[in-house]
């Protein structure tokens, strides 16, 4: 994949892992340098993580940083807060996004709130990690992804890693920013491989990545449907279209610059999320698109997501409902051949 020139790793020594682990180094490093910093949820302790990213983080920084709570999603996020505006820098895990509207009062009336509230003297340096992702087995109650529903809430941060690299640098991020920020991982990258650079680097809030450059169709997309967009992208070029992708890594801040720049370029867009397209990503991003180039545009943005139902639990029904490479290749076509449905 292409990378923009202005989102170029650091240089230096660089080590292999997979994104989970570069989640955990980046929880490992600040807790190492910044005694603020905590972390809570289910599991995260003993257990070391539903996904393996806080393992080995109790035996190195001990119980009172790294502590298991109760099944109570609420209560966890509300004592994060309380920390968080008292000067302390915690870390919350909810296994599931769809857990997340157990803690939504926390976040988005209060966390996403306090600054404004209180005229900017209080801050709430919280970060909450989750995981979304349909995926075979996880059904309508662990298998959602809800990730544009934070997006409505200002006062919020959201980001969405794709790559090991980004997971570090933007959880550095998230940790050291003075706002709540909520991290969504995909369920589809926890394995992926890839290089990190070691010690200490931060990938910005709100700076979206140029994954591949093309001149005929642009993709819009984040978490784990880049790979789906970069895998379409290898059949088009062989059907003649240049395909540009942007991997957004955060939803809030939006970098619409980046969007519309490649958008004005390529005169084509196509915006594909695994969340549903009803008042979900899609939606927002082809307003944006439509409402800045309408006139530049050789054709409507086509939007591509998941049906509008709850997650099945059926490996066939699951695939059925998603975003596949081959929906992705034909919108694609019928975009750049100036064709509709």
């Amino acid at each position: 994949m292409a990378k923009a020139e202005n989102l170029q790793m650091p240089q230096g020594e660089v080590k292999e892992m997979r994104l989970q682990e570069a989640l955990r180094e980046a929880l490992r490093y600040e807790m190492a340098r910044d005694p603020r910093v905590f972390v809570i949820g289910e599991d995260v302790a003993l257990f070391g993580g539903a996904y393996g990213v806080t393992r080995g983080l109790l035996q190195e920084f001990g119980d009172s940083r790294v502590r298991d709570t109760p099944i109570s999603e609420a209560g966890m996020v509300g004592l994060a807060i309380g920390a968080a505006i008292n000067g302390m820098r915690p870390v919350v895990e909810i296994q599931f996004c769809d857990l997340l509207p157990l803690c939504m009062d926390q976040i988005t009336t209060h966390a996403a709130r306090y600054y404004y509230q209180t005229g900017g003297r209080i801050s709430v340096p919280l970060v909450v990690r989750n995981k979304f992702g349909t995926r075979p087995g996880g059904g309508p109650s662990h298998s959602s992804c809800n990730h544009g529903a934070f997006v409505h809430f200002p006062g919020l941060k959201i980001i969405i890693p794709t790559t090991p690299a980004d997971g570090k640098g933007l959880l550095l991020s998230a940790i050291r920013d003075p706002n709540p920020v909520v991290c969504f991982e995909s369920h589809h990258l926890y394995g992926v491989k890839g290089p990190v650079p070691e010690g200490d680097y931060t990938v910005p809030i709100g700076v979206a990545a140029v994954r591949r450059e093309g001149k005929d169709l642009t993709i819009v997309t984040c978490g784990g449907m880049v790979l789906k967009a970069d895998e379409a992208a290898v059949a088009l070029q062989a059907k003649g279209v240049d395909v540009e992708i942007i991997d957004l890594r955060s939803l809030a801040p939006l970098d619409k610059e980046t969007i519309l720049k490649s958008v004005a370029k390529t005169k084509r867009a196509m915006v594909v999320d695994e969340g549903s397209m009803v008042g979900g990503v899609t939606s927002e991003i082809a307003a944006v698109i439509q409402e800045n180039l309408f006139s530049d545009l050789k054709g409507p943005v086509v939007r591509v997501g998941a049906q509008h139902i709850p997650p099945p639990h059926s490996p066939p029904l699951v695939e059925a409902i998603l975003p596949s490479v081959d929906g992705i290749v034909g919108a694609a076509l019928r975009l750049a051949e100036g064709k509709r449905k």
